[in-house]
């Protein structure tokens, strides 16, 4: 039944984010209070206790996605030995993978077979842009009381990067019907909304008076 489903997704967020919370705040105290031999192995070990949160968070039937999230975050803010050295040897490693995940989705992209779903995907987009995320903004910032100018720059800030791409995949990687022209269609929004909302959002922080 669907509130067993709500109640087992629940569970899982829960189990996630307290192993990753656990293991950020350990492996920061553990990294704080024991002197390693040298300051490249920092590094090295801040990775090792993002991947033990990953590792636990799945054993534990857990979200791994969210303890390593969240055993990262606490990581990040913490006040580490050689912290420089770790947010350089962080961020190699960010770009890498970002290099590699695009690689991957140019694999994945077919051009001559999107030409039916480019109408669809900016309908979509449109109806995005439009109705959906000004009113997701505005919901979301009630409490914050943010002035108008900034959720209406929010709101233009729209759908970009790989992310929703790659989310994209999974149905593809399960088989599910017409995974293939989700797909497309999320790739088509993308890269069209990225080009066009992109180069205009300093125009329009500039016209609301934020830049």
């Amino acid at each position: 039944p669907w509130y067993a489903l709500l109640g087992e997704i629940a569970l899982e967020l829960a189990i996630g984010a307290a192993i990753g919370l656990a293991i950020g705040w350990a492996g920061a105290l553990a990294l704080r209070h024991v002197a390693l031999p040298a300051s490249g192995l920092y590094p090295i070990a801040v990775l090792a206790i993002a991947v033990t949160g990953y590792a636990a968070g799945s054993l534990a039937h857990g979200s791994g996605f969210l303890a390593v999230y969240l055993a990262s975050m606490v990581l990040g803010n913490a006040h580490l030995p050689h912290w420089p050295a770790t947010r350089g040897f962080a961020e190699g490693l960010g770009w890498i993978a970002q290099i590699g995940m695009f690689v991957l989705l140019g694999l994945l992209v077919t051009p001559h077979n999107m030409r039916e779903d480019i109408a669809p995907a900016l309908i979509i987009g449109l109806a995005l842009t439009v109705v959906a995320r000004p009113l997701g903004v505005v919901i979301s910032l009630l409490p914050f009381r943010m002035p108008w100018q900034e959720q209406a720059l929010l709101s233009w800030a729209g759908l970009r990067g790989a992310v929703p791409i790659i989310l994209a995949t999974i149905p593809m990687v399960n088989g599910v019907e017409d995974s293939r022209r989700i797909f497309n269609i999320v790739f088509v929004l993308v890269v069209a909304f990225t080009l066009l909302q992109g180069p205009t959002l300093p125009w329009l922080a500039t016209k609301l008076r934020l830049g």
